[in-house]
Parts: structure tokens; sequence; C-alpha cells
């Protein structure tokens, strides 16, 4: 997009935050040519900092197609907030609609008007031991699916170390370096004919958070886990210990 249509909203934003990310981290950013050019488009981004999307918005905004970051509805009713985020042209989420597709449908329409829509795809903060992506909602693969418009797997390593998930301070010293890797798009070509049932979406979902973690993969040098973080097997598998274990102790009491 070019950077005449920008808009101020999003240039004052630039304006405050990129002097500081300048002084607070250094960058080797690749893949920019992967970006396009024109028409609408879909980032995948792994998410591992509470500094991350700032550090990747500048990363973003510096190939001239800046991103739309979807976020609640309720955030853009909400006075300076509101108008900054109506103003930088960010997307809203509608959890409360009942369609699962309905709930996107301001991201379609993004995206049909030429814009770049960038998706957290595991929803959170990776929970991951090592960093690695976990993982993903099927958001991204429905408006994907929908509008069949490419879909670019970025990875980036560093905030995280400025700031590790879930920390509360800055690790200032040594300065940090911001690593970002854009990739060709994904080939989801596959799944348009195919009806978007939840097998579909989930397939597709894993498609593109391979391709994200295999651009993690070469900025980090080194291999992911063959099996990615999953939060929701995770709290079964806590939820059946503590289930055992209150059932052990349940059983010992009465043998007493």
């Amino acid at each position: 997009m070019p950077r005449r249509r920008i808009g101020f909203w999003y240039r004052f934003a630039a304006v405050l935050c990129k002097p500081p990310l300048v002084v607070l981290i250094k960058r080797d950013w690749r893949g920019m040519e992967n970006i396009p050019a024109e028409g609408g488009f879909i980032t995948a981004v792994n998410h591992n900092s509470h500094v991350d999307p700032l550090a990747y918005a500048h990363y973003q905004y510096n190939t001239g197609r800046v991103p739309r970051f979807l976020a609640k509805a309720g955030l853009f009713r909400k006075g300076f907030v509101g108008a900054a985020m109506r103003g930088t042209g960010q997307i809203p989420v509608y959890r409360e609609s009942t369609d699962a597709l309905s709930a996107f449908r301001a991201a379609i329409e993004a995206v049909e008007r030429g814009e770049c829509v960038a998706f957290y795809p595991e929803g959170t903060l990776t929970r991951d031991p090592d960093g690695w992506p976990m993982t993903g909602k099927t958001g991204a693969a429905r408006v994907a699916l929908q509008t069949k418009c490419p879909v670019i797997p970025v990875a980036q390593w560093g905030a995280n170390e400025l700031l590790p998930p879930y920390a509360k301070k800055p690790n200032l010293l040594p300065r940090k370096t911001h690593r970002v890797l854009a990739g060709p798009p994904v080939d989801l070509t596959r799944f348009y004919d195919k009806e978007m049932s939840p097998d579909v979406l989930k397939e597709a979902t894993e498609v593109i958070m391979a391709a994200v973690t295999a651009q993690l993969e070469t900025i980090r040098g080194e291999k992911a886990p063959e099996r990615p973080y999953d939060p929701r097997q995770v709290r079964i598998e806590q939820r059946r210990r503590a289930a055992a274990l209150e059932k052990a102790q349940q059983e010992e009491g009465q043998g007493k």
C-alpha cells in the first residue's frame, strides 16, 4: 500500500513509537520482498512478548504495507483509545457473534479492500517453555479460505529477550536485536474447494503454523519440537492429574 494511504493516525503512532524502539533494539529484518506490493493479504505472526506487536508493526510499517491488527470490538468505543484504534484502521473482532465467520467480518472486509490484516494465530503469548509457536486458533484460516488471499508467515525473535513473556520488567542491557523473517505465501489452494468444516480449518491452521515455525527455525538456527505446545491438551492433562490426586487422597483417607 502506498505510504500516502497510511494516514495521520498511523503516522502519529510511528512518530511516538519508532524513536524508543530504535534506541532499545537493533534490527535484523529479512523477507520484506515476500510482502505483497498490492492487494489484500494476511500475515500470520508468532507472539512471544508484550513488546513484539510494536516491534513487528515497525517492521511492517517499513515495508509500506501497514498492518491492521485484530482487537476486541469494545476497545473501539472508548475515548482516545477508541479514536486511535479507529484512526489507525485496526480491526474489531465481534466475539459476541454466534457465527464464527461473522466474528471476523471486519477482517474479511479489510482484506477485500486491499489491506494487510495481521493475525497472531496463537491468540495469546506462547506458553511453550522455549518460546516456540503453540497450536493456532482458526481465525486466520477462516479469513484466508473465505477471501483466498495470500497468507504470509512471519516469525520474530528478540522482543522476548527485551521483555520475556509475562515478565514485569524489561531486560534493557545488553541491547537486544529484533529478528524478523517473512516467508513466501503459504499454499492453501488444496482447501479452497472444500467445505469450511472444523477439520478443514484445523488442518489449514496447522499448515499456517508450520510455515511460521519454519521461519522461526531459520532465525534461531535450531529445530522446533516435533509437536507444538497445545495449551488445551495441557489443561486437560492438568485436570486429569488433579482429579487422580484427589481420588487417591480420598481413598487414602477412607483407608484410615
